[in-house]
């Protein structure tokens, strides 16, 4: 999705909430290793170990999407898709949230599912 959409114009941010001292720390060194290692697309990568920005969203897990628009209004907010499996081979059957909310949003169309429950690790302030 990072990448077909960042191609798009889409401006994709990861953040990572996560304490110093907790699970999903990250270091900007570790992070440029992570960054390279699962060949992300992604615009930026905000470190946001006091988790300001990830309580500011309300992020719960890891990951939680959000969807701004370009007037900075949230668009869409939860998981990917309909599926909580971390298995790949369950992709091909889940309904992508993300891409239906930037699809619409591209379109110029509100997003039809504005939200739905995240799921994954929680985030660890």
């Amino acid at each position: 999705l990072q990448e077909a959409y960042s191609a798009k114009g889409v401006v994709w941010l990861t953040i990572a909430s996560s304490a110093p001292g907790n699970q999903g720390y990250m270091t900007p060194e570790q992070a440029q290793g992570v960054i390279q290692a699962r060949q992300a697309h992604q615009t930026a990568l905000l470190l946001d170990p006091d988790g300001a920005v990830g309580r500011r969203y309300g992020a719960k897990t890891t990951p939680h999407l959000f969807i701004v628009n370009p007037e900075g209004v949230l668009i869409y907010a939860g998981a990917i898709d309909s599926v909580p499996s971390a298995d790949p081979a369950d992709i091909a059957g889940a309904d992508n949230y993300v891409r239906k909310a930037l699809d619409e949003a591209l379109a110029g169309q509100p997003a039809s599912v504005p939200e739905t429950p995240s799921y994954g690790c929680s985030v660890k302030y």
